[in-house]
């Protein structure tokens, strides 16, 4: 994977700065995939965007992380992994700074984009560049499980520091924490990071172009879609070009050598389980983290703090479930923590959507617990399987692919689950509108001053449409959380049935020891992990 052979290890002192560079560089990349979901009322009023601009806003940066997450991985190996993750941390500062500066929506959302890029040139070369600092095999597996434990605290406290940050300084200011951060760790990787040479590759330019254009189109389609009408001409354009270029990046991955996606992973039952459940938690879950700050700001007006400190249950049980999971899957393999995972967080979505306008914390304060301990559960099943499963010299595509489909996962949860939320909330209020006293054209603006209101919208509408839409808001964030555990719930049959086998090594795998060694990496990655902030073994797979 362009490492060089023979390397001498850099000393101790410059081991541990290589890794904290590398750790807060992915706790970065990771944190800005939810940390901005506390601002968005607040973005929504002051750049004067609605639901769907607030869609984008969040989509914007995951969809172009996961679209050219293959790609960073491939311009690693052809340009040099360091070279490539400098890059990738540069842009990702500069986009940082845009989108803290600002002024439109349409600004913010290309800024959000510029920061995807970056995050997708830096993310695979993070991992490659730690197993050259790291020679020895006791140490690499410690780094490991701090790397991995910092990149998925990233994703577990970013709703608790967003709402004070959003609170005290601003919306801006999720973006500004980036920017000297990202200067730092630029001067410390010219100084610790090893130089590790590109190699000889052909980097996959037809399918980046039909993919990333091809998710794009599928994105538009289900944000604008509820809006538009399913019946717009550029809604219905949109959907059939998704289709055709999506079907087109398919047989072209299948027919070239070097391929972005690797589709024979999928063959494998127990791989394609794993890969389906990293992606069904990241579809719930994302979409999940997308409506509980516009439930909680919009609907219970609570401040931006209450609603990021309401999320410490849940940041909580991540940190303890780690560990555990890592055990189960050492002792008994993937199926079962990983289908219990799901299961719960199925059950902490269902539960979740039992509350409305006049639930108190304490009621549903179960659900967060729920949630948290189910995906907490699913992190280290998904990487231990890719391990057990993936011959050596594929396991890079193998983690790009993980990584990739829990961002792609993460991308369709909020555009799918906010089509049902927006369709349900357009289709109630346009029930009767003569009885709001509004005309229909005016609805959707009010449902907009609901999503970014940061006082009770009763009070910024007139009382009679501020309670209708306050409902029809409710009633569709009920009807998305239900969707969504109604498709993990169906994910986590699939994923039992397919990891049914997974105790039973491939006939290209190492049989007996290999299984013991795997068991005792988890568990020692899992106490590093701990000790890290989580205890997560893999917030991305090895």
């Amino acid at each position: 994977m362009g490492e060089t052979e023979g390397t001498a290890a850099p000393g101790a002192r410059r081991r541990r700065l290589a890794l904290a560079t590398l750790c807060i560089t992915m706790f970065m990349s990771m944190l800005d995939n939810v940390i901005v979901n506390n601002a968005l009322p607040r973005i929504g009023r002051d750049l004067d965007a609605g639901i769907t601009g607030l869609q984008w806003v969040a989509e914007g940066y995951s969809l172009v992380f996961a679209a050219l997450l293959l790609t960073g991985g491939a311009l690693g190996d052809r340009y040099g992994r360091t070279a490539v993750f400098r890059l990738g941390l540069a842009l990702f500062t500069a986009g940082s700074a845009a989108a803290a500066l600002a002024g439109t929506v349409g600004t913010l959302v290309a800024a959000r984009m510029l920061q995807g890029v970056g995050a997708a040139l830096l993310t695979p070369g993070s991992l490659a560049i730690l197993r050259q600092v790291f020679t020895d095999e006791r140490e690499r597996t410690k780094a490991i499980g701090t790397w991995s434990g910092v990149s998925a605290l990233g994703l577990s406290v970013g709703p608790v520091v967003g709402g004070p940050m959003v609170e005290a300084f601003g919306w801006a200011s999720v973006f500004w924490i980036n920017v000297p951060i990202g200067v730092a760790a630029l001067v410390l990787s010219g100084r610790v990071l090893p130089a590790i040479p590109g190699r000889a590759r052909r980097v996959d330019l037809g399918g980046l172009v039909l993919s990333s254009t091809g998710l794009a189109a599928a994105v538009h389609t289900l944000v604008e879609g509820p809006g538009r009408g399913w019946t717009d001409t550029r809604v219905i354009t949109t959907a059939v070009l998704a289709v055709l270029l999506l079907v087109a990046f398919v047989l072209l991955e299948r027919r070239i050598a070097e391929p972005m996606l690797d589709l024979r992973l999928f063959r494998d039952g127990v791989l394609g389980g794993a890969l389906l459940g990293g992606f069904m938690v990241s579809f719930g879950m994302f979409g999940a983290l997308f409506f509980l700050p516009l439930l909680m700001q919009g609907v219970l007006d609570w401040s931006p703090t209450a609603a990021g400190l309401a999320g410490l249950p849940m940041t909580a049980m991540i940190v303890v479930a780690g560990p555990v999971s890592a055990r189960l899957t050492g002792r008994h393999g993937p199926r079962l923590p990983l289908v219990l995972g799901i299961a719960l967080c199925a059950l902490g979505l269902a539960g979740l959507s039992l509350y409305g306008e006049q639930a108190r914390y304490a009621e549903y304060l179960w659900t967060l617990f729920v949630l948290g301990l189910g995906m907490g559960m699913t992190f280290t099943p998904v990487s231990i399987a890719v391990l057990h499963r993936v011959a050596p010299e594929r396991m890079g595509t193998a983690s790009a692919t993980v990584n990739t489909l829990r961002e792609l996962g993460g991308v369709l949860g909020i555009a799918v689950l906010g089509a049902v939320l927006t369709h349900r909330l357009t289709t109630v209020l346009t029930a009767s509108p003569a009885g709001l006293g509004l005309p229909s054209g005016t609805l959707g603006r009010a449902a907009d001053t609901l999503a970014t209101a940061t006082t009770a919208p009763a009070e910024s509408l007139p009382a009679p449409v501020g309670y209708a839409v306050e409902h029809a808001f409710t009633d569709g964030i009920h009807l998305a959380l239900r969707c969504g555990a109604a498709a993990l719930a169906v994910a986590a049959v699939l994923v039992a049935l397919l990891l049914r086998a997974g105790r039973r090594p491939p006939a290209a795998a190492a049989p007996g020891p290999a299984e013991h060694d795997l068991a005792a990496e988890a568990e020692a990655g899992a106490e590093a992990g701990a000790r890290a902030g989580t205890g997560s073994v893999a917030g991305t797979a090895p």
